[in-house]
């Protein structure tokens, strides 16, 4: 084994044993509370990890990282979530699976609490039913927006994108930062990272508000939104601020709110956001920033694009299709240039586990759904095709190839609507990694960059 193997182990052992250590449940249903006994501990333990390996090297950059979107390179710490390319997603240590049994759910419902996995996000432990329920009566009673943002959406024109009302309602939030009020009145470093817990907790609290009445006016004529109940839990207020009172929605929200929070740091959300904050931006505006690149569609809008093909491929092919129709089909996709939307992953080598839990749901509960069916041809089809064609390093499906079909067979149809709710999520991941980048004291982020005739000399190429 190589050097810069036995090095990049001992760093992976490391952080496996971070995250054991923080494993101290605590009874207490403050979120911050338990923070509070969190954070000097594990800034001892980094403070002292960083003095005895600081200088060791985890990994090499060869030049084809620098061109090809800096993919591979070790050059992040985010506790939060880990991606292996051959197992899928670890929510601090934990399985998607594992999250699905462990974590609380709500009275009746099947799929794990958001609040829940927030909560591990944030300190390493699975919590109590106590702890979840305090969290989302905590949320309900920080929802409230400003009247200003308020006016400010109602007053958009219904041309512009939800994603981009939903970015600028982020940034005029910023108005709230308590992180910006602390940092003008000089306080100190070390106490950071709970005036960004604060706005990330608000954050969250108030994202389904805005989200919901983006939503009403766009495509409920402006109706208003009905107020939070705090009997319930985040995602069930969510449901009901959009108009959708199924309990088996309100089931599929609280796991796609789960599915899609966080995906380690190296994402384009997830990235955006922590550089934007190493600027010591507060979160409004960190979060906004990491909204922007959600939006496009290489990141968030993805779903909404693979519905869009499927949706096409009906029209061309029309209700029943067989698998040779639609080997053709696929076939003349690629052939034209275009590639198969929600297949392929820029770091998973496998079928994505988020995937595998829609499409349990789906069969679940919605087995004869045209779409579904045509999802799982399609699942059975795609991937040996993009393995005869060579290019695809990764042939299976993507947490993206379902997400759009569920939403429409409960009747949200409106496709450019579905990245807004994916970025309601990401903030459970971008603000639980937010939090502990200020408490770790985390510098400016800024990477060297080199030309490409400074390249050339370095390898020896000119």
């Amino acid at each position: 084994m190589s050097v810069v193997n036995n090095v990049s182990r001992r760093v992976l052992l490391h952080s496996k044993n971070l995250v054991l250590s923080t494993r101290c449940v605590s009874s207490s249903t403050n979120l911050k509370e338990v923070l509070e006994q969190k954070v000097p501990e594990t800034q001892a333990d980094v403070k002292e990890f960083r003095k005895q390996h600081g200088s060791k090297v985890v990994g090499e950059v060869q030049v084809d990282m620098m061109y090809g979107g800096m993919r591979g390179i070790k050059g992040l710490v985010t506790e939060t979530s880990v991606l292996d390319p051959d197992e899928g997603i670890r929510f601090r240590g934990y399985t998607i699976p594992e999250c699905q049994e462990k974590l609380p759910k709500a009275p009746g419902g099947a799929e794990p609490l958001p609040e829940g996995l927030f909560w591990l996000l944030v300190t390493g432990d699975i919590p109590t039913e106590d702890q979840v329920k305090a969290l989302s009566n905590e949320w309900a009673k920080r929802a409230a927006i400003p009247s200003h943002v308020v006016q400010m959406l109602n007053n958009f024109p219904t041309t512009l994108h939800p994603m981009s009302q939903f970015s600028a309602a982020i940034v005029a939030l910023n108005s709230e930062s308590k992180f910006a009020e602390a940092y003008s009145k000089g306080v100190h470093k070390s106490k950071y990272w709970e005036f960004a817990y604060e706005d990330g907790m608000n954050l969250i609290a108030k994202l389904p508000t805005v989200a919901a009445t983006i939503y009403r006016n766009l495509y409920r004529e402006g109706s208003s939104v009905c107020p939070i109940n705090t009997d319930l839990d985040w995602s069930a207020n969510f449901s009901a601020m959009l108009g959708y009172d199924d309990k088996d929605f309100v089931d599929l929200l609280r796991l796609y709110l789960f599915l899609h929070s966080d995906h380690e740091g190296g994402n384009v959300s997830a990235h955006a956001t922590h550089l934007i904050g190493s600027a010591l931006s507060d979160p409004y505006l960190s979060f906004a920033g990491g909204m922007n690149g959600l939006a496009g569609p290489l990141h968030g809008l993805a779903n909404q694009e693979v519905l869009v093909w499927i949706s096409k491929l009906r029209e061309t092919l029309g209700g029943d299709v067989s698998d040779d129709q639609l080997k053709e089909f696929i076939w003349n996709t690629l052939q034209s240039g275009q590639v198969v939307p929600g297949f392929g992953h820029a770091v998973l080598r496998k079928t994505d586990p988020r995937y595998v839990a829609q499409r349990e749901f789906a069969l679940k509960h919605m087995p004869e759904d045209p779409l579904f069916k045509l999802t799982s041809q399609l699942y059975k089809v795609v991937p040996d095709i993009l393995l005869k064609q060579g290019k695809a390093k990764n042939p299976w499906p993507n947490v993206d190839a379902h997400s759009g079909v569920i939403l429409w067979h409960y009747g949200l149809t409106e496709m450019n609507y579905y990245t807004v709710m994916f970025g309601v999520s990401r903030a459970l991941g971008t603000m639980a990694s937010l939090i502990w980048d200020r408490a770790l004291g985390f510098p400016l982020e800024r990477p060297k960059s080199m030309s490409t005739e400074g390249l050339k000399k370095l390898v020896g190429a000119s």
